[in-house]
């Protein structure tokens, strides 16, 4: 047996809430570069004329955050990792902490079992609900990783997170915090029906069919199952939601303009665009986020069992 023992008491709605964004966190400080490099890919050949006279060019997941080290350096990886967990524990505590409370609400009584669609609906309500709370943390988070620092304070838009909210809010009003809601709204709907719902199946089953306890070898493969399927079909919508929230005033008059001027400038080959590093760390993130999260129920479910014991 790896890890802590599954408690024998269900953990409540706040242990999940706590722990999912803990634990999302903890899987982005682990994998902040990844989701970096994939924020350079997408956007690279967005503005033809800018990147001609750019002299900088990423080629795959290494080589591009070898040449953001080498060009703006070591910590440039990290750039809008202060808003990044901002967004997580904000964000996955309820896309992740809520989904069983809403999937119970969804399943109609007297049921066993939740039907796919009824994961799939509680997947969309719980992404949905998250976005509507961190959509100006993700605006930040996107600039910070898109913007190209060159040396001290060169290029540098925003002197820090709570600056860049409100240089965004003065700049481009209260509704620049939220740019990109709808296409963001779209791509975690995808995202968290396909992490949520595919982690909830493929564990179900491995538990039911005993090919599987309930502990780390599960979970992994379950997280790993997961962070594939999210990366498929999520990456298109993700590529948009990028280039609309990093866009200048202007430059697209919505997310479908946006969608429509990649397809005929660059092709359809354009929505996967940082595949690689995208499938990376949400395979990585994943696996770091749902093992850290099943581990860190039990611990805490552990601790309160403890706190009310009498003896």
């Amino acid at each position: 047996m790896v890890g802590l023992k599954p408690s024998e008491v269900p953990p409540t709605t706040l242990v999940k809430f706590l722990g999912a964004g803990t634990a999302a966190c903890f899987a982005d400080l682990l994998t902040f570069p990844l989701d970096t490099a994939k924020v350079r890919l997408q956007i690279q050949g967005e503005n033809q004329a800018a990147q001609a006279a750019r002299t900088t060019q990423y080629r795959g997941v290494l080589g591009t955050i070898l040449t953001m080290v080498r060009t703006e350096g070591p910590r440039s990886p990290y750039n809008g990792l202060i808003a990044g967990l901002q967004r997580q524990m904000s964000f996955a505590s309820i896309r992740i902490g809520l989904y069983d409370s809403v999937k119970q609400f969804y399943t109609p009584k007297g049921s066993d079992h939740s039907s796919i669609t009824t994961r799939i609906l509680a997947g969309c309500t719980t992404g949905a609900m998250a976005v509507t709370c961190a959509q100006p943390t993700d605006v930040v988070k996107v600039r910070f990783q898109a913007s190209i620092h060159l040396g001290s304070g060169r290029n540098r838009k925003y002197n820090g997170t709570m600056n860049a909210y409100r240089t965004i809010a003065k700049e481009e009003g209260i509704r620049g915090l939220w740019k990109g809601t709808l296409p963001n709204i779209t791509r975690n709907a995808i995202v968290n029906c396909a992490e949520m719902v595919t982690y909830d199946i493929i564990k179900e089953n491995l538990l039911e069919y005993h090919l599987l306890t309930d502990n780390f070898p599960c979970h992994f493969v379950s997280a790993f199952g997961a962070g594939f399927c999210a990366t498929v079909v999520a990456s298109p919508v993700d590529v948009v939601k990028t280039r609309y929230m990093n866009s200048p005033p202007g430059q697209y008059r919505s997310p479908l303009d946006c969608m429509l001027k990649m397809v005929t400038q660059e092709g359809p080959t354009a929505f996967y665009k940082g595949f690689t590093p995208s499938f990376l760390r949400l395979g990585a993130w994943n696996v770091m986020m749902f093992v850290t999260y099943e581990q860190l129920k039990r611990a805490l479910m552990k601790i309160q069992v403890l706190r009310e014991s009498p003896f």
